[in-house]
């Protein structure tokens, strides 16, 4: 543990991406997300960066991307984030299977997570609720490895669901978690360990070699909480179909610092600050080589857009709008796509 106050848990997850046009149909209408941003790579500003997050970018529901169309096609492996999991609401796995299949989306059978019997008894036993997960696995069109997890939204959610395609009984909440490839899981169970993070739970790991372990580790919010690393020395590559990088929440500037100290503490190098117009961040690579990121809560996407219009527009932070002209030349042309609300078919 850490005397820097511990993350809430995940702020938001960056990807690569090819076609642009591909990316949103999927993210925006297949998915039913909504776009709270459309702006630039801000270190590469010929390239997109869209944010896809719930009605109103709450902190926890960012899916970020830079789509890149000219590189090549990624391969999940060690040092990276494997797969990226969202909420949504108990029941609602079911239409999302039929949803699959009326748009063509590539998903596996439904998995299920540290429900084992001997789990079962030890919840039992401690007089904890079962905490069982259904996963419905999926790629999106790029090969990005995706899963949605059945859980119960409390009244009290932070989350706002956005219901333009998707109706508000199967929208997705926010993240749920991600989980880490690394060859040697020790340090950066550790570093997360001082980022907050609690160990809360182990099961063999479906799927991969015999005896490997799936361990996760939980954080004290309530959206995007839970990290899961996993041990593998299978190689990957950055591409399409891969994260960039996963940003944890540091609200203040002054739990960003701390955060900051306690990392740089742990033998890391995390970058100074850098203000990314709708929160300010810190950077570095954890011990397996993934890219990190602390990111502040605010000041948030409705700083330069009135939330009824988020997404709306190119958005161009800073003195990237004195190259607007330029700027908008090199960017591929793209259509957000737009619908009828889907509240009505709850």
């Amino acid at each position: 543990m850490t005397d820097a106050p511990p993350t809430p848990g995940i702020h938001h997850v960056t990807c690569i991406a090819g076609d642009p046009q591909r990316n949103l149909d999927f993210w925006v209408e297949t998915l039913g997300l909504r776009l709270v941003k459309r702006s630039i790579n801000q270190d590469d500003p010929e390239t997109y960066h869209f944010f896809f997050a719930d009605a109103e970018g709450t902190p926890g529901t960012s899916m970020t991307f830079f789509p890149w169309e000219n590189l090549r096609q990624g391969k999940v492996g060690s040092g990276q984030v494997s797969r990226t999991a969202f909420r949504v609401p108990e029941g609602s796995l079911d239409y999302w299977e039929d949803r699959f299949e009326e748009y063509g989306v590539d998903y596996d059978d439904r998995v299920e997570r540290f429900g084992s019997e001997t789990q079962r008894a030890s919840d039992s036993a401690s007089g904890d609720e079962p905490r069982a997960e259904t996963v419905l696995p999926f790629r999106d069109p790029d090969g990005l490895p995706v899963e949605l997890v059945a859980v119960e939204i409390p009244d009290d959610d932070p989350t706002v669901p956005w219901t333009e395609f998707v109706p508000e009984s199967a929208a997705i909440r926010g993240f749920h978690s991600v989980t880490l490839l690394v060859a040697d899981p020790q340090p950066t169970m550790e570093l997360l360990e001082t980022m907050g993070l609690e160990r809360s739970d182990t099961e063999a790991a479906q799927g991969d070699t015999p005896g490997d372990e799936r361990t996760r580790f939980e954080a004290a919010g309530t959206v995007g909480r839970y990290v899961d690393v996993l041990p593998t020395i299978e190689g990957g590559r950055q591409g399409h179909g891969t994260v960039h990088h996963v940003a944890f929440q540091t609200p203040t500037d002054a739990d960003q610092e701390a955060m900051r100290q306690a990392v740089q503490s742990a033998g890391l190098r995390p970058t100074a600050q850098i203000d990314r117009h709708w929160f300010r961040s810190v950077y570095f690579r954890e011990h397996a080589g993934i890219l990190f990121e602390l990111a502040t809560s605010g000041p948030g996407y409705t700083d330069d857009e009135p939330l009824d219009d988020l997404g709306g527009r190119l958005v161009l932070p800073g003195e990237f709008e004195d190259r607007r002209e330029a700027i908008e030349a090199a960017l591929t042309d793209v259509t957000v796509p737009r619908g009828e609300s889907a509240a009505a078919e709850d």
